[in-house]
């Protein structure tokens, strides 16, 4: 039986480095959400980006750069991270350069793993079948809000680990992943709602940007996984689990 841990923040993932776990990192508001959207809708290759130094010599290349601090879009950047701004019509075919506040940077701190997986609620049960399939112990890394503890992220892992351990092949001795479980059995019901209670939920609001609270908040619209291959995030996907509608619904 596998086991599966949590990390609640970055700053901790040093102190829960497993060679054997494929992480599982999650930014739910946006940046995973966003990445699996950008894959629905046809993007080729996302290069996550740690520097802001960085994503601008991508973009003196030639690539499409979405970047984004604290929400602003920056603005040498040709769009920041909303799941919304990743259309087909945006993205299709093409090689996107992406650097944001936590989302990214927890992607190249867990680089070196076995495999790094990118979750959100989007892809949650396809995610859940494939950790299933993969037979490795599990780790999930939320990219918090600048190395702090935040709400939506620790829900979606405990989504995930309750889906994991239901399965009877996982198992946790974690309390920071029976915490998030019971967080996860506690909200369940009503996902949106109890994003209600987010810091950062707020932080997009008054910044005009929580238009994308439904969405982020609704399983199981994406039958995408977004992998890490030598620093570079491409797509693998389960064509039979989900009949997804976001190609035609963005």
């Amino acid at each position: 039986m596998k086991n599966i841990e949590v990390c609640y923040s970055p700053a901790l993932y040093p102190y829960y480095c497993n060679d054997n776990a494929i992480v599982v990192v999650s930014d739910i508001l946006r940046a995973t959400t966003a990445i699996c959207t950008a894959f629905e809708n046809g993007v080729k290759k996302i290069i996550p980006t740690g520097s802001l130094d960085e994503a601008r010599t991508w973009k003196e290349k030639g690539y499409l750069v979405a970047a984004e601090r604290d929400g602003r879009v920056l603005d040498f950047a040709d769009f920041g991270n909303s799941p919304f701004n990743f259309s087909p019509r945006q993205v299709k075919d093409a090689t996107i350069v992406y650097s944001t506040t936590n989302g990214t940077q927890a992607i190249r701190m867990a680089s070196e793993a076995r495999h790094v997986a990118i979750g959100a609620f989007v892809n949650l049960t396809v995610l859940a079948k494939w950790l299933v399939e993969k037979d490795n112990d599990v780790l999930v890394l939320c990219a918090g809000w600048k190395n702090r503890y935040n709400l939506e992220d620790s829900l979606f892992a405990g989504a995930l680990a309750n889906a994991l351990t239901e399965s009877r092949k996982f198992k946790t001795i974690c309390d920071s992943a029976v915490a998030a479980i019971e967080l996860w059995k506690l909200a369940r019901t009503d996902i949106k709602g109890f994003m209600e209670k987010a810091a950062h939920r707020h932080r997009l609001k008054k910044l005009g940007l929580d238009d994308v609270i439904p969405y982020c908040s609704t399983p199981d619209s994406t039958g995408v996984i977004p992998l890490l291959k030598d620093k570079v995030l491409v797509e693998h996907r389960d064509y039979d689990s989900v009949d997804s509608g976001i190609r035609d619904g963005i």
